[in-house]
């Protein structure tokens, strides 16, 4: 299963990821790659908690991460 990361950057110069397709994952980072990283690692742990407590995650059978940033014009 593929999980898109989108980042925006705020006002202050931080970098927010987040994937949409995981209620919860939104991360803050110094660079889009420092979120992206922060993203990936709390969606891993969010995806094996629900599998350790039998909550159903339909159609993963693998997981790719895609970042959406590098398309960006970082002012």
């Amino acid at each position: 299963m593929n999980f898109d990361i989108e980042f925006e950057q705020e006002a202050d110069g931080r970098w927010i990821a987040e994937i949409p397709e995981i209620p919860g994952i939104l991360t803050y980072g110094v660079t889009p790659m420092q979120a992206a990283a922060k993203a990936k690692a709390l969606a891993l742990r969010a995806l094996a908690e629900r599998m350790e407590n039998e909550v159903s995650i339909p159609g993963i059978n693998s997981i790719v991460f895609v970042n959406h940033y590098e398309s960006m014009v970082v002012c």
